[in-house]
């Protein structure tokens, strides 16, 4: 498995024929990974807003099957990953709780698709992003990060989330940069079909 976080230093700066930048938006619900997954693969050293869990939150944020999460991010994080010489991908994570969903219709605005991270322990704190990017119509794939929970079937998956047949839907390690790279590289794929879906039906 990949290093968690590679070093920031080693990184490659943005190259000078990328002409093509798209704007992701990572979404999900409370520790499923989002700020793992923007560390792990961004390109630069990411900008994140994760602040210590205080006992003010005692009672506010559901800790439920993640009792040793001792941070959260309260306004976003934000990476940036070249896919190749042309492609750059500007990626947004948003914060889980419910507390700061106001911030997310913000973030939503200019992005041309959106990682759903999941974790089959809490599948159903994945249903408000789900609903949101439904609502704006921004294009989605769905990501289920593995923390060792469940081992639910794929179509289990779609019907407790209610998935369109046309959304994709992988397994990742956030923690890993191949794994992180391989899901936005999916969502970028995705993204492509559709275009040239339109333009066929056009």
């Amino acid at each position: 498995m990949d290093s968690a976080i590679s070093d920031p230093a080693v990184r490659t700066p943005l190259v000078r024929t990328a002409d093509n930048g798209l704007k992701i938006v990572v979404v999900g619900g409370f520790g499923v990974g989002k700020t793992t997954l923007v560390r792990s693969v961004s390109d630069i050293r990411p900008l994140s807003t994760e602040e210590t869990m205080t006992q003010a939150s005692r009672g506010i944020d559901d800790l439920g099957g993640i009792s040793s999460k001792t941070s959260t991010t309260v306004a976003f994080d934000f990476g940036r990953i070249s896919l190749n010489e042309r492609t750059v991908l500007y990626l947004f994570g948003a914060p889980g709780q419910e507390r700061f969903w106001f911030l997310w219709d913000r973030l939503f605005a200019g992005t041309l698709g959106a990682v759903v991270l999941v974790d089959t322990r809490r599948l159903a704190d994945s249903w408000y992003a789900i609903d949101r990017l439904e609502h704006h119509g921004t294009p989605f794939i769905v990501a289920r990060n593995d923390f060792g929970g469940p081992k639910y079937t794929a179509e289990e998956v779609r019907d407790a989330l209610d998935l369109d047949p046309r959304v994709p839907l992988i397994d990742c390690d956030a923690r890993s940069r191949t794994s992180s790279k391989h899901v936005l590289i999916t969502l970028v794929e995705h993204l492509r079909a559709l275009a040239s879906a339109r333009e066929t039906a056009s």
